[in-house]
């Protein structure tokens, strides 16, 4: 069983002049489901080395047993620390990929032309996909076999706009996550702010927020035992 997690390199929020990244709840919980259930993980970013992470993740408020787990865990930082380039990986080689969420992927992932094709080629060979809060603007240009958006007439789930609202970036964003899913034509739905909610439609696994990390990662991984 062999997983790539695909990470943003992207750490400016906006013209804030903020720092974002990815949210290390999302990254970690997934990581810890799939390593302990045998899986062997490779960690990418589109720029390679270390990924930037979202400053705010950090905070008291946002810590679990995941994050925990993670901070005394120097082996993981080391590996975190050593990304390989997006552009050197090959989808032949893995079995599934989990993107984690964080805004970073607002900028970069959403319009990465070696992601979209690395989510295609997943795709076109029937391996399962998973993205969580704000990882499925990954999915926005990507396209399947007609050439028709990925997410069309799919069930899908993202950060919401009421989150967005919530944490007051409704402005600095690119563009609204829950918006554009449903301009693709995906048939977005959303469970309570911040609490855990995953849609699975085929091969295709989306979670809302932070809240959900852990559980798409499951369905990750129910999908692989498959």
């Amino acid at each position: 069983m062999k997983v790539l997690i695909v990470l943003t390199s992207h750490s400016e929020l906006g013209n804030t002049g903020e720092k974002t990244g990815f949210w290390v709840e999302e990254f970690a919980a997934p990581y810890y489901v799939l390593a302990d259930a045998g899986a062997e993980l490779t960690l990418t970013s589109p720029k390679g080395g270390q990924p930037p992470i979202d400053p705010k993740s950090e905070l008291p408020d946002f810590q679990t047993e995941a994050t925990h787990r993670f901070d005394k865990d120097t082996e993981l930082q080391d590996r975190l620390a050593q990304t390989i380039k997006l552009s050197e990986v090959n989808a032949a080689d893995y079995d599934a990929v989990f993107y984690p969420g964080g805004h970073g992927p607002m900028w970069d992932l959403a319009n990465d032309t070696t992601s979209i094709q690395l989510i295609e080629t997943f795709l076109q060979q029937q391996k399962p996909i998973a993205l969580v809060c704000h990882a499925p603007a990954a999915l926005v240009k990507v396209k399947d076999e007609n050439g028709d958006p990925l997410v069309k007439g799919k069930q899908v789930t993202g950060f919401s706009n009421s989150e967005e609202d919530a944490v007051q970036l409704t402005d600095v964003v690119p563009f609204l996550l829950e918006d554009e899913l449903k301009r693709l034509g995906g048939v977005y739905s959303k469970g309570a702010d911040w609490g855990p909610y995953v849609k699975k439609d085929g091969l295709l696994i989306t979670g809302q927020n932070p809240g959900s990390s852990q559980e798409a990662a499951l369905e990750l991984l129910k999908a692989l035992k498959k």
